[in-house]
């Protein structure tokens, strides 16, 4: 493992305008060129979070796939973030993972809002999402996904040691201002007790159903400690995480050494 540069990008995503944002969010992203391993955009980051959205929803054929891998291209670095595709007769809140080198695989959000009926209107996802980045192991997962601790449990192979399920989880989210105390805490206890780094950026503003979003994009060390925490402005900002410090964590603290073990179905 590498140290690993993690830029967070929290964005006042306009309302049912996917060609306007994929343009905000580009010019953002911009002066990341050369300086970053990977960029975090937010939640249905080309729409804002609506179930009204789904007439426009694209597919895997469509602009924002490629857009994302153009991005990735000219930055050098991984572009990831949430969508609705459609597939099927489903639509998806998808997670899109796209690579410097052409690469793109994605994560299908698994628990969906019912309290925004998303539950009715979408398609949930099943299998978590691993993939690798300069040797680093990550857990890719979507705004409600972070209430679920028993999906997200970081597991560890006894019969190759050191080797735990991930080392970096990540949450893109649009998660409303009256709940983000609840944004803040579970990041944070979601990095503790999985002896992992965990970031998660969330979208600012104020959304076409008038509900306000107050950021707090954050990135937590393995103590849960914010190695990185935004206000509610607009605004890209880069951390680097240190392999060496987790690996040190895990040997000083082998809590996973007395998890339970369980198999997910």
């Amino acid at each position: 493992m590498q140290d690993l540069r993690v830029s967070l990008v929290q964005g006042d995503t306009r309302w049912h305008d996917p060609a306007g944002n994929r343009e905000r969010y580009a010019r953002l992203i911009a002066p990341l060129a050369g300086a970053t391993d990977l960029v975090l955009l937010p939640e249905t980051f080309t729409s804002g979070f609506s179930n009204e959205a789904l007439a426009g929803a694209e597919g895997m054929d469509g602009p924002t796939v490629a857009w994302l891998r153009e991005q990735a291209a000219r930055l050098g670095a991984v572009v990831a973030g949430s969508v609705q595709i459609r597939e099927g007769a489903g639509v998806y809140n998808r997670l899109l993972w796209a690579t410097p080198d052409g690469g793109l695989c994605h994560y299908d959000k698994r628990h969906l809002f019912r309290m925004a009926r998303e539950h009715e209107r979408y398609a949930a996802g099943r299998d978590p999402l691993a993939v690798e980045l300069k040797g680093w192991r990550i857990r890719p997962l979507v705004c409600y996904d972070l209430r679920f601790p028993v999906f997200i449990r970081n597991r560890f192979d006894h019969e190759a040691p050191g080797r735990f399920d991930y080392d970096l989880l990540l949450f893109v989210a649009n998660w409303p201002a009256p709940r983000q105390h609840a944004w803040t805490t579970l990041l944070r206890a979601r990095a503790i007790e999985n002896l992992a780094y965990c970031a998660g950026v969330n979208r600012t503003g104020r959304d076409g159903n008038g509900i306000d979003y107050l950021g707090g994009s954050a990135v937590n060390d393995f103590l849960g400690q914010p190695l990185l925490e935004l206000d509610a402005r607009e605004q890209v900002a880069t951390v680097t995480l240190s392999a060496a410090a987790l690996s040190a964590h895990r040997e000083r603290f082998p809590a996973h050494l007395d998890a339970d073990a369980f198999e997910l179905r």
